[in-house]
């Protein structure tokens, strides 16, 4: 039985061809990006930069060495949380967070560091502009920290002129990018983003393992990880000019040369084109399961932008034994908090959580009719 793979928000399956392959060669090739003048480490540093430089491309930057690499959207968070942040800073978040924004600061709350939750809408999951600035306003606040989308509900945070005014009353903004980076148009210059944070194997299509982190000139961070960058080698202390400050260690260089292969398939694909083609699926997706009896959508309505997570829960049954039922029919979804258990708290979901289902670009009308008709037939043995 061919399987049908609907769990887009956790990694996206399948990867375009060409990342296969740039993968395959680059296990093959051999070499070490910054550990070697010979020709594999120079074809390996070439294959670095130009990752980078796409990454550049893609978010309207005009300086690639903005993007530190990391090895997920989680480490490039720490990186901007414990790097920026000291004892008695105050920081201004959501409800909506996900863990890897939620922990950190509840670590840096235990030392010291104020942290103020401003909740969501209990049915669209979407956080007011106007609540947020009050939030900031009340004390004086170090940093904003913001999930673009929700990785449960698929919630749109609204960021037009939040970054402007941010700047204005001197907050640094930190955008989980986690469920948005190659699946909306994103320019972090025009969005006046400080900070960036996003996996490189969910939307952009490429490996896991991958990942950045967006830097905007005049930010200054605290590396998470010292040690050996490949330059600068007779100093014991950790260079100041990036990317190199915060990258140490060895590269990943079969993931990042993926992930290059991946950002040329959406850079000749357009992002709005797949941002289009994924609001199609996922229409058609509320559509089908607002007419089955017993299901309960949640997060914003049918027409309002948003992501391309989707959750739902079936009136009295258990999230979790939807989940099996569906994997025994070939259908891969996740089911539970998704790691982040705040905004169930916000939507009224918690503890048992959702069923999660999250198209991607390559995913066809006809494997959504095909997931409704099985959701449906479900009443017959629950």
């Amino acid at each position: 039985m061919k399987r049908l793979y609907l769990d887009n928000a956790a990694t996206s399956h399948p990867k375009p061809e060409a990342v296969y392959l740039a993968v395959d060669d680059a296990l093959r090739g051999g070499g070490s990006a910054g550990r070697g003048s010979h020709q594999q480490g120079i074809a390996a540093d070439r294959e670095v930069f130009a990752t980078r430089e796409l990454l550049a491309r893609l978010f309207g930057v005009a300086s690639s060495e903005r993007f530190i690499f990391c090895a997920n959207a989680t480490q490039a968070l720490n990186l901007a949380i414990f790097g920026l942040l000291n004892n008695g800073d105050r920081v201004v978040t959501t409800s909506m967070e996900h863990n890897a924004v939620s922990r950190p600061l509840r670590a840096l709350q235990d030392q010291g560091v104020e942290i103020v939750k401003v909740p969501a809408d209990p049915y669209t999951g979407v956080v007011a502009t106007a609540d947020i600035q009050s939030a900031c306003l009340a004390a004086p606040t170090r940093l904003l920290v913001i999930n673009h989308v929700s990785n449960v509900f698929g919630s749109l945070q609204p960021l037009d002129g939040l970054g402007r005014w941010c700047r204005q009353q001197g907050i640094v903004l930190l955008v989980d990018g986690s469920q948005s980076a190659g699946q909306l148009p994103i320019n972090l210059d025009e969005l006046a983003i400080d900070l960036f944070a996003a996996p490189g194997h969910k939307g952009l299509l490429g490996p896991q393992g991958t990942g950045f982190l967006y830097v905007h000139e005049g930010i200054a961070l605290r590396p998470l990880i010292y040690g050996g960058t490949g330059a600068n080698s007779h100093s014991s202390r950790q260079p100041e000019i990036l990317p190199e400050r915060f990258e140490s260690g060895t590269f990943n260089i079969p993931g990042l040369t993926g992930l290059g292969a991946a950002l040329n398939f959406l850079l000749e694909t357009g992002v709005e084109q797949i941002h289009q083609r994924e609001t199609q699926l996922v229409q058609q997706l509320i559509s089908g399961l607002s007419q089955i009896h017993g299901v309960q959508l949640y997060g914003p309505p049918a027409g309002q932008i948003r992501g391309s997570a989707v959750s739902f829960a079936i009136r009295d049954i258990d999230p979790a034994t939807v989940g099996f039922l569906l994997d025994q029919r070939g259908i891969a979804v996740r089911t539970g908090l998704h790691c982040s258990p705040d905004s169930h708290r916000s939507c009224g979901t918690f503890p048992a959580g959702t069923i999660r289902v999250s198209p991607g670009f390559f995913t066809t009308a006809a494997q959504i009719d095909y997931f409704i008709e099985q959701v449906d037939s479900l009443k017959s043995i629950l």
